[in-house]
């Protein structure tokens, strides 16, 4: 479980192939810190630490992983959000978040204002139930607020702390972010689809 609250970024320095999976050798500040079968969501998905050496950790993403995230696109020099598990006697300075992506969105808009950015994401149909009006969304495991919802779109406003550290700071239009729903929204949709 996590927050949202994004502790590092972290670069790809490479990308290893085995049949359907891909790994990825991952540079941060925090890696020299992990221990293996750590569980660390990098930019919003949870994945098995599974080697350190270092200030490198090594993580798996499996086909399924790699069909319903971004991670098929990452590649040497991509920038990735980190974040260790959440602690449960701290406080939760974001919202809850799984690490479980429930589908991807695409930028498709890019507002620089006076201080501060917006970002237009467009969003799977499907899920337009569990986006509301300055509730909550984790966008590439940051822990953001939707305003302007739409049926198919939303957009979030990015203060300059956020904007400098996370990969925000490389996101265009154009390019495909991860997004986990609201926990609590996912539960209230599924119990009422059960009603008969």
């Amino acid at each position: 479980m996590f927050t949202g609250i994004i502790e590092h970024i972290g670069e790809v320095k490479e990308v290893i192939s085995n049949g359907s999976n891909r790994s990825f050798w991952i540079e941060s500040p925090i890696s020299d810190q992990l221990k293996t079968d750590q569980s660390v969501s990098h930019s919003g998905v949870c994945l098995t630490v599974e080697e350190v050496s270092g200030n490198r950790h090594r993580v798996t993403a499996i086909d399924e992983t790699l069909n319903k995230t971004n991670l098929g696109s990452w590649g040497p020099g991509s920038l990735v959000n980190l974040e260790r598990c959440l602690q449960m006697n701290g406080r939760l300075d974001g919202h809850l978040v799984q690490g479980h992506v429930d589908a991807t969105g695409t930028c498709t808009g890019k507002t620089v204002k006076e201080g501060s950015w917006e970002f237009e994401i467009a969003f799977p149909r499907p899920f337009a139930e569990l986006v509301i009006e300055k509730g909550s969304i984790c966008l590439n495991g940051i822990s953001l607020t939707a305003f302007e919802v739409k049926k198919k779109h939303f957009k979030v406003a990015i203060i300059p702390y956020t904007f400098e550290h996370t990969n925000l700071k490389t996101l265009e239009p154009g390019q495909t972010v991860n997004l986990e729903f609201d926990m609590i929204g996912k539960y209230l949709l599924r119990r009422l689809s059960l009603k008969d």
